[in-house]
């Protein structure tokens, strides 16, 4: 299929909120926008990604995730998890979210568009969550990197991140990575295969760019079908899928953390 710049730059227009859309002829783009919060990924912003994933438009070839502001995200909404374990302390609200951030990550993750993270300042939990769900990920070279939830008193249950950081990096770093929490910069991330490019903050979308062109122009059942085939491919072999427990062990044990703190337990260090 052959592509030319004027159709490739007509746009259906943006939308607003959390979450912002934009479509510029096969290319979807998609950006986190909180930038006040960091990006924090809150109910609202879950909701808002649901609402661009879930029903995929076939004529999309590339969706391209972003975000606004300084950083890309400072993780899960840790304020917002307080509220859910107050109206209900049996973690209720952190189920229904986990599922929501599951499936989430897995529209990113099997869609029949080849999917890109462009990411960029502090890329913290769920927020690497998001960006490791996607095909292709390139990062600005200041970039930073960081799994705190055991430090937060929270399990590494979240999209599904820990099958694909296993899958993507192997399993003795993500062990170190996830149990010290350390912060890892992007020339790490790229060793580690969380990134395939690094580049200056003023040229991500140039990276962008250079990935799309060639993808937007190759014929649409062949690309489809690859990229089904690399998904078969890259999935962890397993008799069942772990990722469906995430929503039940991070609300389990943030019920469980909260009343141990209710009885002396330590508060949870920051991760800004």
């Amino acid at each position: 299929m052959k592509l030319s710049m004027s159709g490739f730059l007509q746009s259906q227009g943006p939308s607003a909120g959390p979450v912002s859309s934009l479509r510029e002829g096969p290319v979807l783009r998609v950006q986190l926008n909180d930038p006040e919060s960091g990006n924090v990924v809150s109910g609202a912003m879950l909701d808002a990604l649901l609402d661009v994933l879930a029903v995929p438009d076939p004529e999309v070839r590339v969706l391209v995730l972003s975000a606004a502001g300084e950083d890309f995200c400072l993780g899960g909404d840790r304020a917002e998890f307080a509220d859910w374990l107050d109206d209900d302390p049996t973690g209720r609200g952190i189920r229904i979210a986990g599922d929501k951030a599951r499936r989430v990550c897995e529209a990113l993750s099997t869609s029949r568009a080849v999917t890109i993270a462009a990411v960029h300042g502090k890329v913290i939990g769920a927020g690497l969550a998001l960006a490791l769900s996607c095909d292709l990920r390139v990062g600005a070279d200041t970039a930073s990197f960081r799994l705190p939830e055991l430090a937060l008193g929270l399990p590494t249950a979240w999209g599904g991140v820990l099958p694909r950081l296993i899958h993507e990096v192997g399993a003795a770093r993500t062990r170190e990575l996830i149990l010290t929490g350390r912060a890892f910069d992007a020339a790490e991330a790229y060793g580690l295969s969380v990134l395939q490019r690094v580049v200056p903050r003023d040229a991500l979308d140039e990276a962008v760019t250079a990935w799309t062109k060639p993808i937007v122009r190759r014929p649409e059942a062949a690309l489809r079908v690859t990229k089904a085939v690399l998904n078969s491919y890259s999935a962890p072999t397993r008799l069942g899928d772990p990722s469906l427990l995430d929503a039940e062990l991070l609300a389990s044990v943030a019920a469980a953390t909260r009343r141990q703190r209710g009885t002396g337990g330590t508060e949870p260090v920051p991760i800004r």
